[in-house]
């Protein structure tokens, strides 16, 4: 518990849990994709009952200047990535996650990692669309000086170290987003180990993108590699869905490791 923690608070008032607190166990089927995040389930329960929702705030503060001076992002498979959007939050610090955050992705089955990795899991939970942080001190530049991100098939044979530790032959059918030298994720479905959040990471790129349902469950299936990710592109993921998300992730970052923001959307 941290020192200014109130003494004689119960403790799951504490933790912002109401006295009655109840989880549900949803099976989700193939045909309701909006039902994997809490704001879709709470829309078809307010159309039910007749009641409207409130979505939590989304509002950033003005940033640096914009992003097209640092980052770039190109895609070469729009078939397969219908929309990609970067966010960039500056002069984060890397630690724990307070204790309303990580004790409410534990009562959602997910380990507690750090600050930025388990905002992007609550926003994933909470929104049903799928996000990916990056180091940006670890992706490459182009020929202006910018951090790239380029959107791409696989090349023949490329090779690729997930953030599990396993490395992956990967065929050109496969997605993955790249900086000019080097594959830094599977998209959809897995980040890599050459570009991951650790203690030293000053500087996020928020990835929040639309990727195509088909081409994620092929290469899931052929790498046998599932996860909550590729659970939710595979079943279509709301284009719409893809902005909103990295705000309510860059604010999130910027309550829980502060720094400042930039922006760049595609």
């Amino acid at each position: 518990m941290p020192p200014d923690a109130p003494i004689g608070t119960p403790f799951g008032e504490y933790l912002g849990r109401p006295k009655a607190d109840v989880i549900y166990d949803l099976e989700i089927t193939p045909n309701r994709p909006d039902l994997t995040g809490v704001i879709g389930i709470a829309r078809e329960v307010g159309a039910v009952l007749g009641h409207p929702i409130k979505l939590p705030s989304v509002e950033l503060p003005v940033g640096e200047g914009r992003i097209e001076r640092f980052v770039a992002v190109e895609i070469t498979a729009p078939a397969l990535c219908r929309r990609y959007t970067a966010r960039v939050v500056r002069g984060v610090k890397i630690g724990p996650s307070p204790t309303w955050l990580s004790s409410l992705l534990e009562l959602l089955g997910f380990r507690s990692i750090n600050n930025v990795v388990d905002v992007t899991n609550f926003v994933m939970m909470e929104t049903g669309q799928p996000l990916h942080a990056f180091d940006m001190r670890l992706l490459a530049e182009d020929g202006e000086g910018r951090k790239k991100i380029i959107v791409r098939t696989a090349l023949p044979n490329e090779r690729f170290t997930t953030l599990d530790g396993i490395e992956r032959e990967l065929t050109e059918r496969m997605l993955v987003i790249a900086d000019p030298v080097k594959a830094v994720a599977l998209a959809g479905i897995m980040g890599g180990a050459n570009s991951e959040i650790n203690p030293d990471t000053s500087d996020v790129l928020i990835e929040s993108a639309n990727f195509d349902p088909v081409n994620i469950r092929r290469t899931s299936r052929a790498l046998g590699l599932r996860t909550e990710s590729s659970y939710r592109f595979e079943r279509g993921v709301d284009i719409e869905m893809a902005d909103w998300a990295s705000r309510r992730c860059a604010r999130l970052i910027l309550d829980t490791a502060g720094g400042v923001r930039r922006r760049w959307c595609n």
